[in-house]
């Protein structure tokens, strides 16, 4: 997603809420690449089982680490880290179970994907062969306080048919609104790493 995009999306949020992210008439999705989206594990061979992976914690804030955030802020943080270790744990059927009923998914080159059943249609994978996970570097909460966004960092680690396994790496945003007063994804984003500036990683 081009930052011009990202823009876009964020004022789209700020000003008019979620509802102007689904007025768009977008086609229904079709068959996408997993290379290119988190959400979407390649086929896998079942005569390959994925390896005990260490156990490994994810970063989550905490008022010790950043104390003068405000409360709505380290709301949508801790709702975003319940986000990620649910799917990290159930795949991509807890994924999907995340989603109002006309939340949308974008990604590198695809289509959108157009509410939550066409979202579980496609987010099917086995986390014992496809690990999707990330955390939060940042937050911001609606001034309704009934929508907000979070964005960070993925991994997304996949065992191929030779056994091996591959780690992708990319950003994603998360916009959440609340539904009948539980928070639901109205929208999730991602897009590849971005490349290192003169031999530095990109903050």
């Amino acid at each position: 997603m081009s930052r011009q995009a990202l823009a876009l999306l964020l004022a789209a949020v700020t000003l008019t809420g979620p509802a102007a992210l689904h007025a768009q008439n977008i086609p229904p999705a079709t068959t996408v690449s997993p290379s290119t989206n988190p959400s979407v594990a390649p086929p896998v061979n079942p005569a390959v089982t994925a390896p005990k992976a260490s156990p490994k914690s994810p970063f989550t804030y905490t008022p010790m680490h950043v104390p003068n955030l405000p409360p709505g802020v380290l709301e949508l943080l801790k709702l975003e880290g319940q986000f990620s270790q649910a799917v990290t744990d159930g795949g991509g059927k807890a994924f999907s179970s995340w989603f109002a009923d006309d939340g949308i998914t974008l990604n590198n080159g695809q289509p959108a994907v157009l509410g939550r059943s066409a979202i579980a249609s496609i987010a099917n994978w086995d986390p014992a062969t496809y690990k999707l996970s990330w955390y939060a570097q940042g937050a911001q909460m609606g001034p309704s306080n009934d929508t907000g966004f979070t964005w960070g960092h993925y991994d997304a680690t996949t065992i191929g048919n030779d056994g091996k396994s591959t780690t992708t790496t990319g950003r994603y945003i998360t916009v959440w609104k609340k539904v009948k007063g539980e928070w639901k994804v109205a929208l999730d984003a991602s897009a590849n790493e971005p490349p290192p500036t003169n031999g530095l990683p990109t903050p």
